[in-house]
């Protein structure tokens, strides 16, 4: 039931972008989808404009391939819409997609979204190339340059696919990214070199303070590998929690989301005979989500939720849903806002189209789209110092021992309930 759920629904702000095979005489057969309209400015008018570029264009060779062409028209009719999560994706880009949500794929470890239409990070992958270069959620991508690839081009219009295609590229090569960040108050650049990022859905490291341990859990994305990954780390907990145990810190930081399904069944071990999220549609038709049965695992455990600006989508229904309910205190900033599901549809040559098929609201019936979740305790993340030395280096263990002060305060507000 799951398994077929996942595949149906979902909430994706990884990379996506959009793609299907068409031929210039497809519009025929779907004149009446265009209100009588194809016949009269689809199909024609794109065939007058190729045939005027073949004769007037000076770069003959890029009018070879048809299928780049149509897969431009597609995406330009997708786009077109306005908005930004409703994509389409070359078989190219499809596979990148479908390789974000399994956990393994090439690039710098970002993940990308938009604020106010412009590129933005939504996150950045623990030990990545991007997040030892201290990149941050909610940091704008001005421009994309990579010698290699010939791309040096501003980011203006660009659509995740575009983005996604241009930032990635061959392990060891390097990306220019221009930046502008806030706090800076002027745009900055960054050079990246490409890794193989491998990404575990879930990580439980143990924390003593004041003779407690804690579990602190640090959820990076809700991918299909979480379903596994969740059950065997809970069972971790059970066995090794002992007398000492002081509770849980879930830490849904630069959490870009995933699959809504897996932000059900993670909050199931957390609350029973619950509406974890609401979806509605076009229609105004509304469809409750409720706990998964037969979980509950962690029900008696103390526990408080970690987010920021790089929390998206479905960890925003968790970290919502729990707060709602009183099962756990939000504590850092507040999360990205990001309130739409899309539907993934594979296409008949490997290409696949993203569609934005509805809304989810909290439980409360409260849309948090563009608003975000304010967390009860506010916690502006500060850099440790040693990482204002441009000159050191540090491995992702060597930064999980420097002072983290939104995770300290976490533990803080843990031990006090």
């Amino acid at each position: 039931m799951i398994s077929k759920r996942i595949r149906n629904i979902s909430l994706i702000l990884c990379l996506v972008s959009l793609s299907f095979r068409l031929g210039f005489n497809v519009g025929k057969r779907y004149t009446n989808n265009f209100n009588g309209n194809a016949d009269k400015f689809g199909v024609p008018l794109m065939v007058e404009v190729k045939d005027r570029l073949g004769k007037s264009f000076l770069e003959k060779d890029k009018l070879k391939d048809d299928k780049n062409m149509i897969y431009g028209a597609v995406e330009g009719m997708v786009a077109s819409l306005g908005d930004p999560y409703t994509v389409y994706l070359s078989p190219k880009n499809n596979k990148n997609s479908n390789e974000d949500l399994s956990g393994k794929f090439g690039g710098v470890g970002i993940s990308l979204g938009y604020k106010d239409k412009t590129l933005a990070v939504m996150s950045t992958i623990s030990g990545s190339p991007a997040e030892r270069a201290k990149v941050m959620g909610g940091d704008l991508i001005l421009r994309i340059v990579d010698k290699e690839k010939k791309i040096d081009k501003d980011t203006g219009g660009i659509t995740l696919n575009e983005a996604v295609d241009s930032i990635r590229g061959r392990k060891g090569s390097k990306v220019t990214l221009k930046m502008y960040r806030d706090s800076n108050k002027e745009s900055f650049d960054v050079t990246l070199m490409r890794e193989e990022i491998i990404v575990p859905s879930v990580e439980l490291e143990w924390k003593e303070k004041n003779g407690k341990k804690i579990a602190w859990i640090k959820l990076n994305k809700f991918s299909e590998q979480l379903y596994d990954e969740w059950t065997e780390m809970v069972r971790k907990i059970k066995i090794e929690k002992g007398n000492n145990y002081g509770g849980i810190v879930l830490d849904l930081r630069n959490n870009p989301g995933g699959y809504l399904q897996g932000a059900v069944m993670v909050a199931s071990d957390f609350v029973q005979n619950k509406i974890v999220v609401i979806q509605e549609d076009a229609s105004g038709k509304k469809e409750n989500y409720y706990a998964e049965k037969n979980m509950g695992n962690l029900l008696n455990d103390k526990m408080v939720i970690l987010v920021n600006g790089g929390s998206a989508s479905a960890s925003e229904i968790l970290a919502g849903a729990l707060k709602e309910f009183g099962r756990a205190k939000l504590i850092g900033e507040k999360t990205f806002g990001k309130g739409t599901v899309q539907q993934p549809e594979e296409l008949s040559d490997g290409s696949g189209l993203h569609i934005t098929i509805a809304k989810w609201l909290l439980p409360s019936g409260k849309n948090i789209h563009k608003e975000g979740v304010i967390p009860d305790v506010e916690v502006k993340y500060e850099v440790p110092k040693e990482l204002n030395d441009p000159t050191k280096f540090f491995t992702n263990d060597e930064r999980k021992k420097l002072i983290d002060n939104q995770l300290e305060r976490a533990i803080e507000e843990l031990l006090k309930k």
